[in-house]
C-alpha cells in the first residue's frame, strides 16, 4: 500500500486523474473488476506520467549515494595493510540492519493509528522500584541479519558448477561499503566499485512494476457516510435514551455522537483500515452453504526453483592409520592411569577465580567410585536400584562443570545412561512439566546431584526435595566425595566397546513445548568425538575455553567428551561469570595461552561491549574459535564486528569457525581452519522475498529485504550430507532451493526415546530423486536446519525448522522477524535479548505474534509508536503483517535455562491468556487474508414460483396454528365476557370473597390481599378520584407510576371503570434517578398521559430536587396520589361501545433501544385472557405463582388481567425482592403447591447462581464452564433455612416469559440444578411473544414436551436452516418456544419478498390471531409508517389472511409428535430478532452467537454483548478478574471471534462485571451500551482498536 502510495506523491497528478484511480480502487476492492483489468487501466490512467515517476524513495537515494566517497578512502589504507577494514566498526550495536528498517519506515506516511485507551489503574502495573533490570541475555540473541537498501534484481541460483563467479562478486562486492554487508573473514577480500546512484531510477514498465505490490482489498468501511436502517431502526417512536434525556445533545442528525472522543478514535481506525493490505480475493469455492475459507493460490510471478537436482555432497573420509582409542572410557583410563597430573577441566568462580582443576588421575578414580556406589551400595527391597542400561537423571548447575563430568562419566562406567537436565529452581519454572514427562517416559527413579544444588532445590515440609509438576517420584543422590564408597582394588567396571547401545540421552525442546530425548550411542559418541578431532585439528594436551552449556550440544561433545578423548585441558567459564565480566572468556584464553575457544554470538557481542578499557589482551594463541550458533542470521555481524575489533589485538581472520549443530545429528558442519585444507569463507547475500518462497535468488544490487548469512563450513569428516523438501516425501531440492539439511553418518543421534513413530521419520529418512529412486542405501538424519549447499561445497543455513511460520504460502524465520524488530529503536522501550517470536494458527493459517519486554520508564505513546514502527518495518521488509504485537512488564516473560525466552512457554501464556501484557496492539485487518468470500445476496423464489396447493418449492408451506378457539368453549361465556370490567363486577356480585391477589415481601410474608370485592371497591374508588379531582373524561390516557403489588391493578380496573386509557410505567429508582427518570418522563409525554396516578413516596419522588436536576419537573401533568382516596361508589361504570375500543396502552422499550407502545382493545385483551386461560388451564380453583415485572407484555397481563377474567390465585412476588432474599420465589411455589409458574430469565440465573450450592448438587450442569459454576459455588451464600423442606414436585409447568430466542443451558442448569427438589425433568419450558402479539407461544400444561434441534450456525449466517446432528461442528441447539396458543395461526415469510416459505425454512414469523395488537401509538400520528407491521399480507398464495410481523426470525418444523387433537406437532423455533442481527460481510449474525463464543475464551470473562458501528465489529467483556488480566483478553477474544464466526474484530472493550445494561426480562440493552461507548460513558478498563 505504502509502496504504491509514495511514488506516486512524487509527481503532482492532476484531480481528474485521481479521481480515476480512486474510483478503480472501489471497483477492485467491490469485486467488480478483475486484477488484470484494474492493472490494465491504471497503467492506462499513468502512462503519460509514469517516466517522471521514480521507482526509488529519495530517502533511499541519500542512502545509495552515500557509498560512493567512503569507498575511495576506504581502498587506501588497503594497499598498506593486508587486512579487511570497514566503516562499520560500530554496527555490533543493533543498527546491523537499521538502514534498512529507516529507509522501509520511511516509505510509510505517518499514519496516525488510533491508541488504545486505558484507565490509570491498569497503567501502574507496579511501580518503578520494583523491577529488577532483566537478564538481557537470550539464546535467540543479538544483531539483526544484515539487510541492505538496494533494488530489484534478482538471478537464480545455478548449479554447483557455476555458482562460484556470482558468489565471489557477491563477496567482493560486499565488504566495505557502509551500506554493504559487513566485512569478510578471509584476507583475500578486495572492494569492489558500487553502483552508482544514478543506476537506482526506475523507468517505464519496471516503475509500474514496482509500485504495486499489495492491491486494496475489499474496503471494510463501505457505507461509512450513511447508516444503514439496518443499523438502527428509527420506529415511528422515541428512542428510549436511559442516560439523560437529553436526546439532542447525544446525536446529530447522522446518529454519530458530537462531542464524544471514541467515535473520533473509531474514524480514526476506519481511516487505517481504508486501504487494509491485502491480496485481492481469488478463486473461491463458491457454494451457498458453505462458507469456505480462501485457499491462496500461487502467485503465478512468484520465484521457482531453476536450477539443477543437487547430488549428495560427501565429506572428506575419517583419517586412517590414526591410533583412535577403542571407546571414550577407554581413553578415560588410558590418561587417568598414565597421565594422572594432567589437568582435565578447570572450574571457575563468579569472580573469574581458578577454584578447582579436575586431573584426569582425580576424573578417572572419582567416576570408579560412583560406579562402584551406583552399581552396588544402593538398593530397595534388597534389589539393588539400578541395572545396566538404567536411565538416570543428571542435575547439576551451570557452575559445577566438575562435579556434571564425574558423574556422566561415572553413569558411563557403571553402563547407567545419564540424561542431564537443567536444575529446577522452582516448582513452576518454564517447561519444567515436559521435562517431568521426559524423565517419566525414560523410567527415571534416580537423580544425581551435589550437596549445595540440593540444598537449594525447593522442599516439601518433610524435608525432602519437593516433587515437582509432572515429574515422576525421583531418589535423590548426592556425589559429593563423602557419600561414595570406595571399590575394592580388584573391582573393574565392565569393559565396553562403542557399540549400538545407548551412551546418554540430551533432551530436546520442540516448538510445540514438548520434550523428546534423543539417544546417542556409544559407537556415535566414539564417532562425533573423531570427526570433531579432525575437523578442528585437535591435538593432545591442547587448551580449549568453553563459555557453553556443557550439558548439551556443542558444550558437551567439545568440552567433555572429545576434550578427554585428546587429552585436553578444558577452562570452563560459567554463564554467571559471563554476565558479571563478559570479557573473561578472553582473559582466560590470554593467560592460559588457549589454542581453542568455543562460543556463541552472544558471547563475542557480550565482550565488544566491554572491550574498550582493555588494551593488555591478546588472541595470538587461538587457533580454532568455534561459533556454536554460527548458523543464526546475526551470527555473522558479530563474528565480522569481533574481528574489526580485536584483529588488532593478534586475532586472525582465519581462525572463525561458525558451526552448525542439532540435537539429532549432532555436528553438522564446521568450517576448517585453512592450516587443515579448509576452503576460503563465503558470504551470500540473499533476497528475502525469494528465500520466503524457499527459493536462493542473489541480489546482485542492494535491495531493502536482504539477508546475509555466512558458510557453516564443511560437513563432518565421513558424513554425507543432501537438501530435502520441508513438506511431503523427502525429494531432493535442486541447487538453488532452500530445504531441510539431512545427514547420513556414524556420529548423529540414534532415535528419540521411546518415540518409534516419529524416530522412523526423522533417523530413518530415506531421501529420493525426483525419479523416486533412493539416493543412499544408508539412512540420513533429519537436522531440522534450513539451508542450501554453495560453492566450495561449503554449507549455508538459513534457519531451522523450529523457528519457521508459514503464512499463506509464504515461510517465513522467526530469527529474522526478531532482527527487524531489534532495528527499531530498539534500546529505548524494550530489552534487547527479550523479545519473542512464534506463530499460532487461527483460522487454518499460521498467525505471527511478536511479545517483547517493555522497560519500566517508557510511556504508553512512546511503546505505542514503537509498536506501530515495529509493524511497519516487519510489513515492508518480510512483506508479512504481524496479527498480535504484545509487550508486557520487566521480567516477566518466562526464561530459557541460560537466559533467554522459552518461546514455547510464552506461546502457551498467550493462548490461555496468562501473558497479562501490558499493551497490546493487534492486526487482524491486515493479516487475515483468507477469509470467506461476502456473501452476495442471490435472488431466491420469488412471487413468480409455482405453488401448489399448500406447497411452495416443493416443501409443504411453513404454516401452524394452535387449536380452533370455537370448539373449545360456548361463545355465550366469551361474550359475557367480552369487556374486562364487566367481569371484575360479575365476579365481585357472585364470589365477593374469593381471593384473587396474594402479595409477598421478601420474608415470604403476604403484605396485601385482595378478593373479588376488595379489588371492585378499590378500582371505584379510583375511578371516582380520576373523574372529580382530575376531571379526566372517556379516552383520556392516565400513566400508572406504582412499584408491583395490588396497588398497580386496583389502580388500572379503576381506569377502565370510568372510560380512561391506563398506561403502566415502571417506577423510577431512587438511588439512579439519572438514568431511570427521564424513562419515566418519555412514556408519560409519548403516550399524551393527562394524569399520573402513584403513591404518596413516589410523588414526593418524582416532584424532588434529585428529580428537576434529571428531568423538567414543572411540565409532569396532574399528579395523584391514591393511598389515601375517600371511599366512593361510582354513579355508573363505562362499558365501552364495542369490543375495538382501546383498553390499555402497552409501552415497552425494545434491546434495540425503541422505545414503542402498542394499542390494546377490549377484544384483544379478553382474547389474549382466554386463550391463556385455556392453554394453562386455569380455574377458580387453582393457584399460580408470578415472579415477572407488571409493566408491559405477558408480564402486565399475568399480574393484572388473566386473574380476573379466570378467576384463579395469583401468587404475586416481585422481582426486585429477590436480591434480598434468593429463594423466595420457589420457596412461594412450594408453599402455595403452585402447578403453574411464570418467571424471567433474570429470575431463574439469579436462582440458579444464588442457590446452586445449596440443593445438595454439586455436578456441573453442562453448558456452564467448570470455572463459572466453582466461582458460583464459592460466593453463593451460607445454606438459607428457608430452603430447607422446599418441594417442586407440584410444579407440573416452570414457563420463562421471553422477547427471545430460548436460553438452553440456562434452563438446562435450572432443571438439573433442582431437580433434588423434586423439580420434575420437563416442567421447565419458555414462552413467546413481541410487541405486535405479547403471547403467541406458551407451553401450558397439555402437549408433547418441547423438542430441541440441532441447526448448523454457518447456514443460519445465509438465512437458512439446515439441520445437523448434535455434537457436529458449529452445531447450535434450538429449542421450541412452547405451544402455539389457541386462535393464533403462525406462517413464515421470507423477510424481503413476503412470499411464504416452505417446512424448515428461515423467515420472519408472522402472526394471525384476535389478541394482536391493533397499531403502534405514538404521539406523532406517524403510526401510518408501521402499519405493515400490525396489516401485512402475504405477496402470494393465501393474499386475503391479514398477518402481524413480529421482527423475529424463526423457522416451523412438523415433528412426529402428536398433538391432543391427533394431529401432527408443528413446532415453531425462534432464531432471534431481526432488529438486532448484525448484517457484516454480506451475512446475518445474531450477537447472542458470537457473545456465547466469547464468553467461551476465557474464565474471567462474565459477560460479553457486541454491536456495530459503522460496519466495525465492537465486542463489550466485562472482566470478572484483575484488571492486570484485562489485556489478555483482547486476542482470545479476536480469535476465537475469527475462528467460530469469520469476522475480525475492530474495537475490544473490557469493562467492569454489571456494565453491559440489561432490562426486566433479562434481556441485554445493545444499543443503550453502544451510547454510552460512543458517547465515553462507560468508564472502560481498556479499549483495543485492532488494527
Amino acid at each position: 500500500m505504502a509502496d504504491r502510495g509514495c511514488p506516486l506523491e512524487a509527481v503532482p497528478l492532476p484531480a481528474e486523474v485521481r479521481e480515476s484511480l480512486a474510483e478503480l480502487e472501489l471497483e477492485l476492492s467491490e469485486g467488480d473488476i478483475t486484477q488484470k483489468g484494474y492493472e490494465k487501466k491504471r497503467a492506462k490512467l499513468l502512462a503519460r506520467y509514469i517516466p517522471l515517476i521514480q521507482g526509488v524513495d529519495p530517502s533511499l537515494q541519500a542512502e545509495n549515494r552515500m557509498p560512493a566517497p567512503s569507498q575511495t578512502t576506504a581502498a587506501v589504507p588497503k594497499q598498506q595493510k593486508p587486512r579487511p577494514t570497514s566503516s562499520r566498526d560500530e554496527r555490533f550495536r543493533s543498527d546491523v540492519h537499521t538502514e534498512a528498517v529507516q529507509a522501509a519506515l520511511a516509505k510509510y506516511k505517518e499514519r496516525k493509528m488510533p491508541m488504545p485507551s486505558k484507565r490509570r489503574s491498569v497503567l501502574v502495573h507496579s511501580s518503578v522500584e520494583t523491577y529488577t533490570p532483566p537478564d538481557t541475555s537470550s539464546a535467540s540473541e543479538d544483531e539483526g541479519s544484515l539487510r541492505r537498501p538496494g533494488r530489484l534484481t534478482s538471478t537464480p541460483l545455478q548449479s554447483h558448477s557455476n555458482i562460484e563467479p556470482w558468489l565471489d562478486r557477491v563477496i567482493q562486492g560486499s565488504s566495505t561499503s557502509s551500506s554493504a554487508s559487513s566485512t569478510s573473514s578471509h584476507p583475500g577480500g578486495r572492494p569492489a566499485a558500487a553502483p552508482t546512484a544514478a543506476a537506482t531510477t526506475l523507468t517505464g514498465p519496471a516503475a509500474h512494476a514496482h509500485l504495486d505490490v499489495h492491491s486494496a482489498p475489499p474496503d471494510v468501511t463501505t457505507g461509512l457516510g450513511e447508516l444503514s436502517h439496518r443499523e438502527r431502526p428509527q420506529l415511528a417512536s422515541v428512542r428510549g435514551v436511559a442516560r439523560g434525556y437529553s436526546g439532542s445533545v447525544l446525536e446529530t442528525a447522522g446518529g454519530v455522537p458530537v462531542n464524544s472522543r471514541v467515535s473520533s478514535k473509531i474514524q480514526q481506525l476506519l481511516n487505517t483500515l481504508k486501504r487494509p493490505k491485502r491480496p485481492p480475493l481469488k478463486e473461491f469455492f463458491v457454494d451457498d452453504f458453505e462458507e469456505l475459507l480462501e485457499v491462496q493460490q500461487p502467485d503465478p510471478n512468484q520465484p521457482k526453483p531453476e536450477g539443477s537436482q543437487m547430488v549428495v555432497l560427501r565429506g572428506e573420509p575419517l583419517a586412517v592409520g590414526v591410533p583412535w582409542p577403542p571407546s571414550l572410557l577407554a581413553a578415560l583410563q588410558r590418561w587417568g592411569t598414565t597421565q594422572p597430573k594432567a589437568p582435565c577441566l578447570t572450574a571457575l568462580d563468579t569472580a573469574g577465580k581458578a577454584v578447582y582443576t579436575l586431573t584426569y588421575g582425580k576424573l578417572w578414580s572419582r567416576s570408579l567410585k560412583l560406579a562402584y556406589t551406583l552399581l552396588n551400595k544402593l538398593t530397595s527391597k534388597n534389589e539393588p536400584l539400578l541395572k545396566p542400561g538404567d536411565r538416570v537423571a543428571l542435575v547439576f548447575p551451570n557452575s559445577d562443570p566438575v562435579m556434571f563430568m564425574v558423574a556422566f562419566y561415572g553413569c558411563l562406567l557403571a553402563d547407567l545412561v545419564p540424561v542431564p537436565i537443567e536444575v529446577p529452581l522452582t516448582r513452576k519454572d518454564a517447561g519444567s512439566q515436559q521435562v517431568g514427562f521426559l524423565l517419566g517416559s525414560c523410567g527415571v527413579t534416580l537423580a544425581l546431584t551435589t550437596d549445595a544444588c540440593q540444598k537449594g532445590l525447593p522442599k516439601a515440609q518433610t524435608g525432602e526435595v519437593a516433587t515437582f509438576k509432572g515429574w515422576p517420584p525421583l531418589s535423590w543422590l548426592v556425589i559429593d566425595g563423602k557419600h561414595l564408597t570406595k571399590p575394592p582394588k580388584d573391582w573393574r567396571p565392565q569393559t565396553q566397546d562403542a557399540g549400538a547401545g545407548t551412551a546418554y540421552i540430551e533432551y530436546k525442546t520442540s516448538k510445540e513445548g514438548s520434550t523428546v530425548g534423543v539417544t546417542v550411542s556409544h559407537a556415535s559418541l566414539l564417532a562425533q568425538c573423531q570427526a570433531l578431532t579432525q575437523a578442528c585439528g585437535y591435538s593432545e594436551a591442547e587448551t580449549l575455553t568453553n563459555v557453553l552449556d556443557f550439558k548439551r550440544d556443542a558444550g558437551l561433545w567439545h568440552g567433555v567428551l572429545t576434550s578427554v578423548m585428546n587429552r585436553m585441558h578444558v577452562i570452563s567459564i560459567p554463564y554467571a561469570l559471563m554476565k558479571v565480566n563478559p570479557l573473561s572468556w578472553i582473559q582466560k584464553v590470554c593467560s592460559y595461552k588457549a589454542r581453542a575457544a568455543l562460543v556463541k554470538s552472544r558471547d563475542m557481542h557480550w565482550s565488544l561491549l566491554a572491550q574498550r578499557g582493555q588494551r593488555d589482551v591478546s588472541l595470538s594463541s587461538l587457533r580454532v574459535l568455534i561459533v556454536a550458533d554460527g548458523a543464526n542470521p546475526w551470527s555473522i555481524s558479530s563474528c565480522d564486528a569481533f574481528l574489526n575489533v580485536f584483529q588488532s589485538r593478534g586475532l586472525r581472520p582465519e581462525v572463525i569457525c561458525p558451526c552448525a549443530t542439532s540435537p539429532e545429528a549432532l555436528t553438522v558442519a564446521i568450517r576448517r581452519p585453512p592450516d587443515l585444507g579448509g576452503p576460503p569463507p563465503k558470504k551470500a547475500v540473499l533476497s528475502m522475498n525469494g528465500l520466503s518462497f524457499g527459493v536462493i535468488r542473489v541480489d546482485t544490487e542492494e535491495k531493502l529485504s536482504v539477508l546475509t548469512v555466512q558458510d557453516v563450513g564443511q560437513v563432518l569428516p565421513g558424513a554425507d550430507v543432501c537438501v530435502v523438501k520441508v513438506e511431503g516425501a523427502p525429494y531432493l531440492c535442486k541447487t538453488d532451493e532452500v530445504g531441510e539439511l539431512c545427514v547420513s553418518s556414524t556420529t548423529t543421534g540414534t532415535a528419540y526415546y521411546g518415540l518409534l513413530g516419529i524416530t522412523k521419520s526423522v533417523f530413518e529418512t530415506v531421501p529420493v530423486t525426483a525419479g523416486g529412486m533412493p539416493v543412499s542405501d544408508r539412512p540420513f538424519t533429519r537436522t531440522g536446519l534450513l539451508g542450501f549447499i554453495g560453492p566450495d561445497n561449503l554449507v549455508f543455513v538459513v534457519g531451522k525448522l523450529d523457528g519457521l511460520m508459514v503464512v499463506g504460502v509464504r515461510r517465513h524465520s522467526a530469527d529474522d522477524i526478531v532482527a527487524t524488530a531489534l532495528a527499531v529503536e530498539p534500546m529505548k522501550f524494550v530489552y534487547r535479548g527479550r523479545i519473542a517470536v512464534f506463530s499460532v494458527t487461527v483460522l487454518h493459517d499460521d498467525r505471527i505474534v511478536l511479545v517483547a519486554e517493555q522497560r519500566p520508564d517508557a510511556s504508553e505513546e512512546d511503546s505505542f509508536q514503537w509498536m506501530s514502527r515495529v509493524l511497519q518495518a516487519i510489513d515492508s521488509i518480510h512483506q508479512v503483517g504481524v496479527y498480535c504485537l504484545a509487550l508486557v512488564p520487566a521480567n516477566t516473560l518466562p526464561k530459557a535455562p541460560l537466559g533467554g525466552i522459552h518461546i514455547s512457554e510464552t506461546k502457551q501464556r498467550f493462548l490461555e491468556g496468562m501473558l497479562h501484557p501490558c499493551n497490546v496492539l493487534m492486526c487482524p485487518h491486515t493479516c487475515v487474508t483468507n477469509l470467506p468470500k461476502p456473501r452476495q445476496k442471490q435472488p431466491e423464489v420469488g412471487p413468480a414460483s409455482m405453488i401448489v396447493g399448500n406447497l411452495v418449492a416443493g416443501k409443504r408451506i411453513a404454516q401452524a396454528s394452535g387449536r380452533e378457539l370455537a370448539h373449545l368453549e360456548d361463545s355465550d361465556q366469551a361474550r359475557k365476557f367480552l369487556f374486562l370490567p364487566d367481569v371484575l363486577q360479575w365476579r365481585a356480585h357472585t364470589t365477593p370473597d374469593h381471593p384473587l391477589f396474594l402479595l409477598l415481601n421478601a420474608k415470604g410474608s403476604v403484605t396485601s390481599t385482595a378478593t373479588c370485592v376488595q379489588l371492585h371497591k378499590k378500582a371505584e374508588r379510583v375511578a371516582a378520584a380520576l373523574m372529580e379531582k382530575a376531571r379526566l373524561g372517556t379516552g383520556d390516557h392516565v400513566a400508572l407510576v406504582y412499584p408491583p403489588g395490588v396497588d398497580l391493578i386496583a389502580a388500572f380496573y379503576g381506569c377502565l371503570y370510568c372510560g380512561c386509557v391506563p398506561v403502566t410505567v415502571r417506577p423510577p429508582h431512587p438511588q439512579n434517578l439519572t438514568t431511570t427518570l427521564p424513562t419515566v418522563k418519555m412514556i408519560v409525554e409519548v403516550s399524551k398521559s393527562a394524569c399520573v396516578l402513584t403513591t404518596q413516596a413516589i410523588m414526593r419522588l418524582l416532584k424532588s430536587k434529585d428529580a428537576a436536576a434529571a428531568v423538567d419537573i414543572r411540565t409532569w401533568p396532574t399528579i395523584l396520589d391514591t393511598d389515601d382516596i375517600p371511599k366512593k361508589k361510582v354513579a355508573n361504570i363505562f362499558r365501552p361501545p364495542s369490543p375495538d375500543v382501546l383498553a390499555y396502552l402497552d409501552f415497552s422499550v425494545s434491546t434495540t433501544g425503541i422505545l414503542a407502545g402498542v394499542k390494546m382493545s377490549h377484544a384483544a385483551t379478553s382474547a389474549l385472557c382466554r386463550s391463556i386461560k385455556l392453554q394453562c388451564e386455569l380455574y377458580p380453583s387453582r393457584q399460580i405463582a408470578i415472579c415477572l415485572d407488571p409493566y408491559c407484555g405477558l408480564g402486565f397481563a399475568l399480574w393484572c388481567l388473566c386473574s380476573v377474567y379466570s378467576g384463579h390465585q395469583s401468587v404475586l412476588v416481585p422481582p426486585l425482592e429477590l436480591e434480598s432474599n434468593v429463594s423466595l420465589w420457589l420457596s412461594a411455589v412450594s408453599q402455595y403447591k403452585a402447578r403453574v409458574t411464570f418467571c424471567s430469565y433474570s429470575v431463574m440465573e439469579m436462582c440458579t447462581k444464588g442457590l446452586g450450592a445449596q440443593t445438595g448438587v454439586l455436578r456441573v450442569p453442562p453448558g456452564v464452564p467448570l470455572q463459572a459454576f466453582l466461582r458460583w459455588l464459592r460466593t453463593a451464600p451460607p445454606l438459607l433455612p428457608q430452603m430447607k423442606g422446599v418441594n417442586l414436585s407440584c410444579v407440573r409447568t416452570c414457563m420463562v416469559v421471553a422477547e427471545e430466542r430460548p436460553r438452553i443451558a440456562l434452563t438446562q442448569s435450572f432443571s438439573k440444578l433442582f431437580k433434588d427438589l423434586g423439580l420434575p425433568a420437563r416442567a421447565v419450558s419458555t414462552t413467546f411473544g413481541c410487541r405486535v402479539n405479547v403471547a403467541i407461544c406458551l407451553q401450558g400444561t397439555a402437549g408433547p414436551d418441547p423438542t430441541t434441534v440441532y441447526v448448523d450456525m454457518r447456514a443460519l449466517r445465509h438465512d437458512r436452516v439446515r439441520l445437523v446432528e448434535r455434537g457436529s461442528p458449529h452445531s447450535l441447539p434450538l429449542t421450541e418456544s412452547g405451544k402455539i396458543l389457541p386462535g393464533v395461526k403462525v406462517i413464515i415469510a421470507h423477510t424481503e419478498t413476503k412470499g411464504p416459505l416452505g417446512d424448515s425454512h428461515l423467515g420472519e414469523i408472522w402472526v394471525s390471531s384476535p389478541h394482536n395488537a391493533t397499531g403502534y401509538y405514538t404521539g406523532y400520528g406517524e403510526e401510518a409508517l408501521h402499519a405493515d407491521h400490525f396489516s401485512a399480507r402475504l405477496s402470494f398464495g393465501d393474499t386475503q389472511t391479514i398477518w402481524a410481523r413480529t421482527g423475529y426470525l424463526g423457522f416451523l418444523r412438523r415433528t412426529e409428535l402428536t398433538d391432543a387433537s391427533g394431529e401432527r406437532h408443528d413446532a415453531l423455533y425462534v432464531v432471534g430478532s431481526l432488529d438486532e442481527t448484525l448484517e457484516l460481510r454480506g451475512m446475518r449474525y445474531h450477537p447472542i452467537d458470537i457473545e456465547t463464543s466469547v464468553v467461551r475464551a476465557h474464565r474471567s470473562i462474565a459477560e460479553c454483548a457486541v454491536f456495530t458501528w459503522t460496519n466495525l465489529l465492537v465486542v463489550v467483556v466485562e472482566l470478572d478478574g484483575l484488571e492486570r488480566d484485562a489485556l489478555d483478553l483482547v486476542a482470545l477474544v479476536t480469535n476465537v471471534v475469527l475462528e467460530e464466526h469469520h469476522l475480525v474484530v475492530g474495537v475490544v472493550v473490557i469493562v467492569d462485571p454489571g456494565v453491559i445494561p440489561i432490562n426486566s426480562r433479562g434481556e441485554k440493552q445493545r444499543m443503550h451500551l453502544r451510547d454510552g461507548f460512543l458517547a465515553d460513558q462507560l468508564d472502560p478498563i481498556y479499549v483495543a482498536y485492532n488494527m
